[in-house]
């Protein structure tokens, strides 16, 4: 290498450690914010050694030379001087000359600000950052700042999102929508966007963040998150940089950078309420109106970005409002699952969509396997009849007594566990889970079946009252009736959430949480392997949500840390007790619009009795009586006639027929008489204990078996899927025989060697196809179709043998009536090949190669270079041994042959 090239090396790498990339003329980007480009064309077909471009006007030239050359030579100032002084017309500049001169050799650097024209050279021995340009020359760009991003601590998925939305912003867009599937690091980007945005953007102003999350829970997760980030320049973590607030009181701290806060904590903050400094989290509420207040407490030009999570459940309707109101903000959508309101609200302007499949394939994130579990009470519903025992929860009142039913009657499958529980069929399903998770689901291979270490269970229930019967039942069914912490539920009435979900992330004796809603999305818990249904969903985004909190990845020791018998996390297991998996799902539309202010029916019945009885009131007085009426008993109604005089239908039959008939007066104010109004609801406003009856029917009751029945239809996993898994897969390798070099070897089944590089090859292609291909995923597809013909692997050595991939199409192409790993057999077949080729090989020979065998059965076939890469003394022994490298490679060419083949070489 000659001594320019030697010199220009280094001051490229300078270039970069600023924050610069350096390209030819010919790859140079406006979009790019600190460009050098090298040979840049000046005036007179001179040639710069380096062209500096900051947000695409020029700024500056470096010379370099050689590394022995004395860059202070008055010759290398003035031929610095004269490029300075010779930028084309056709190429934009902030000023011209330029005002940056840089001479360099590799080893020193030397710095001269040529605005002054009698300025002398400084010793600077580095690269100014594009933000230190931007301070010298006081350029008001808002992104001239921006240095290049690195790809080195970035998925690839993160980094697009973060060069895309930079170019996005640049261009004038001020929305931007980033789609990153669950388990890919939303908030790790988000945090990236926060701190390139605090310091870069603009350096002359002190910028203000708000990072909106979707609950307080996920709130103290992004804070925690943010105490983490460390990808800054100096490596400090964000908030040593940076002041990180979760939004708690009704002030924001004047030092803030970034603030956190739901939108509802916010809006509140705006009108000037006192906040409650709690973690807890309420139930998402957007049934009625807001008023903005005249005079919000925050000024609109507070935020200068608001980076939106979870965006797209809780920023439409009432609430949209709120970011109307900071119009000068970029904003910054989050999700994994967005609707199609979603993306009209930030323009279509989606910066990148990295979907579930593609995070699967990347091995960011991990498969599902469905197992089903089907009861005759959960498929069909069940009787309740005559004189069974069952305990009624009213739950307008939380009152529980015990009864004798009256009256047989039916209950469907939806009616399950909505009013009727039916303690026997929860008990089933999970005495079914319970059997079956280390016979048939985590027996590849097989776990020590110790119940104290169950994988970490998540279960979905319907409610509350479900729920807590599940952590009720599910103590007895796993032996722990007396021990509060092995099975708890995770609700809004569970008290501290956030402490609930950190110890149910890292605790050894919490195994399963029963949740509702609460930890369906957003939450992050990575040993988390089984997600049980015993609830259906309909819209699906709130499921995908739901199956990604078992997506995310977790290394084999922090797992086993949690989960003692584990081996690794190659999947996770969806149980579908319910037929969630079964159907399709729907895109729920969002209101883009304000919500009609709604009044709960308690506070319906009294306007009424105060005589608020206009025609709105009215009417939905009619339409409440009359569903309750159709949901009641004969019973029901008779105890409310006792109470009211009158029957219920009778009153709602009476106001439809005056409002359709137009017989009543005009409704014009409260304090007028309406006496032929209240007439029609007299019985209703002259009588509190029939209101109140109302009211306890209106939210209904709940009946609990005591103790129910329940029998199993079937269980395991979907044989569909398999099939279909399979014949996929089989078409596949049959498509591609000829193309792909390892399946053409193992087809043509002619001993060819098939190496590790074929095979990852193989594998690459494989998870490309189809995320369905993984070598787990088919052995166990075939394990449910063929499971006389498919042997289990029993050790994580046989599990994760890359030669499985061969016998798995070995199988496929029925070249062979068994599918067993190469692994547990290979030390067998080894001693049938010393003793089948006639050869003369020594115990020296043997001892040295037989420590080759188990990388021959994991990685496929081999040679002494292969062995050298791995192990070098190994390697050394075998030449040794043999006599030198070709004999050692015929050797184990012959062996490799044998163990995947069985066929002497």
């Amino acid at each position: 290498m000659k001594p320019e090239e030697k010199a220009r090396i280094k001051i490229d790498q300078m270039f970069i450690d600023a924050g610069w990339i350096v390209v030819d003329r010919d790859h140079y980007a406006p979009n790019i914010t600190a460009v050098a480009i090298k040979e840049g064309l000046l005036k007179g077909n001179l040639e710069a050694d380096y062209f500096l471009f900051v947000n695409g006007k020029a700024v500056g030239i470096l010379e370099a030379k050689r590394k022995d050359a004395d860059v202070s030579d008055d010759k290398v100032c003035e031929q610095a001087t004269l490029y300075a002084r010779s930028v084309p017309n056709c190429y934009q500049a902030y000023m011209n000359p330029l005002p940056l001169i840089y001479q360099s050799n590799g080893n020193v650097v030397l710095f001269r600000d040529y605005r002054d024209t009698n300025s002398t050279y400084l010793e600077l021995n580095r690269i100014h950052t594009p933000k230190e340009i931007v301070k010298i020359l006081g350029i008001k760009d808002f992104y001239a700042g921006l240095p290049v991003l690195r790809k080195k601590g970035l998925r690839n998925c993160q980094y697009r999102a973060i060069m895309e939305l930079e170019k996005s912003f640049r261009l004038g867009q001020n929305k931007a929508l980033i789609i990153l599937a669950t388990g890919a690091g939303k908030t790790y980007t988000a945090c990236l966007v926060s701190y390139r945005f605090l310091a870069y953007y603009n350096p002359m102003k002190r910028m203000r963040i708000l990072f909106l999350v979707d609950r307080n829970n996920l709130g103290k997760q992004a804070e925690g998150e943010f105490g983490r980030f460390r990808l800054t320049e100096n490596g400090d973590s964000f908030n040593l940089i940076y002041t990180v607030n979760r939004l708690r009181s009704s002030k924001v701290p004047h030092d803030s950078n970034v603030v956190i806060s739901t939108i509802q904590r916010l809006f509140s903050l705006l009108k000037g309420e006192e906040i409650e400094d709690t973690d807890n989290d309420e139930e998402y509420d957007d049934t009625n109106e807001i008023d903005f207040p005249l005079n919000p407490n925050l000024p609109p030009d507070f935020f200068d970005m608001i980076i939106i999570d979870e965006c797209h459940r809780s920023i439409y309707g009432n609430w949209k409002k709120v970011l109307d109101y900071f119009n000068t903000a970029k904003l910054v959508g989050l999700t994994a699952t967005p609707v199609p309101e979603t993306k009209a609200f930030f323009n279509n302007n989606i910066i990148v969509n990295y979907t579930l499949e593609q995070s699967i394939i990347d091995g960011v994130n991990v498969d599902c396997r469905v197992y089903r579990i089907k009861t005759k009470v959960t498929e069909e519903g069940g009787a309740i009849l005559e004189g069974d025992k069952l305990k009624r929860t009213t739950v307008y009142t939380g009152k529980v007594k015990n009864i004798s039913n009256k009256e047989a009657k039916n209950y469907t499958k939806a009616e399950l566990n909505r009013s009727i529980i039916n303690p026997a069929q929860i008990k089933l399903v999970l005495e079914t889970y319970r059997d079956a998770v280390y016979s048939e689901m985590f027996n590849d291979p097989p776990r020590e079946p110790n119940m104290d270490y169950l994988p970490k269970t998540l279960i979905f229930a319907l409610n509350e009252n479900h729920a807590t019967n599940i952590v009720r039942i599910a103590k007895e069914v796993f032996g722990h009736e007396n021990d509060d912490t092995f099975v708890r539920k995770i609700t809004y009435s569970s008290g501290d959430s956030n402490e609930l979900i950190r110890q149910f992330r890292t605790d050894k004796e919490f195994r399963i949480a029963v949740t509702c809603t609460l930890v369906a999305t957003g939450t992050d818990v990575k040993p988390l392997e089984v997600l049980l249904f015993m609830r259906d969903v309909a819209s699906e985004s709130l499921y995908v949500q739901m199956k990604g909190r078992g997506v995310r990845t977790i290394g084999d020791e922090q797992l086993r840390n949690i989960t003692p018998n584990a081996f690794s996390k190659d999947y996770f297991f969806l149980v579908d007790a319910v037929g969630v998996t079964e159907h399709d799902k729907k895109i729920i539309p969002l209101s883009d619009g304000p919500t009609t202010k709604l009044i709960t029916f308690k506070e319906l019945l009294e306007h009424i009795a105060h005589g608020n009885v206009n025609d709105d009131n009215l009417r939905l007085l009619a339409g409440r009586l009359s569903r309750i009426y159709n949901k009641s008993d004969q019973s029901q109604r008779n105890r409310f006639i006792q109470l009211a005089h009158v029957d219920m239908k009778d009153i709602s039959g009476n106001i439809y027929t005056a409002l359709e008939q137009g017989s009543l007066p005009p409704y014009w104010d409260i304090n007028e008489p309406n006496n032929e109004r209240k007439g029609l609801v007299v019985n209703i406003a002259n009588y509190p204990e029939a209101r109140e009856y109302l009211l306890i029917l209106n939210a209904g009751f709940i009946d609990t078996l005591q103790p129910g029945e329940d029998t199993l239809i079937s269980k395991g996993f979907s044989v569909e899927e398999a099939l279909s898994t399979t014949a996929a897969f089989e078409q596949y390798c049959e498509e591609h025989k000829d193309e792909v070099e390892a399946l053409r070897i193992i087809y043509n089944n002619d001993g060819s060697p098939i190496t590790y590089s074929l095979l990852k090859d193989l594998e690459n292609r494989l998870k490309m196809a189809n995320t369905k291909f993984s070598q787990s995923q088919l052995w166990n597809s075939y394990t449910i179709i063929h499971p006389k013909s498919v042997k289990p692997r029993t050790t994580k050595e046989e599990k994760d043998a890359l030669t499985n991939i061969i016998q798995l199409v070995r199988f496929s192409f029925h070249q062979t009536d068994q599918l067993e790993s190469l692994y547990p057999v290979a030390q067998q077949r080894f001693n049938l090949w010393y003793g089948q080729t006639q050869r003369n090989i020594t115990e020296k020979q043997i001892e040295i190669i037989r420590q080759v065998v188990n990388y021959i059965a994991s990685n496929g076939s081999c040679n002494i270079k292969d062995i050298r890469e791995d192990d070098k003394t190994c390697a050394a022994r075998l030449i040794r041994a043999f006599g030198g490298v070709a004999a050692a490679d015929e050797a184990l060419i012959s062996l490799s042959k044998f163990i995947i083949y069985r066929k002497i070489a």
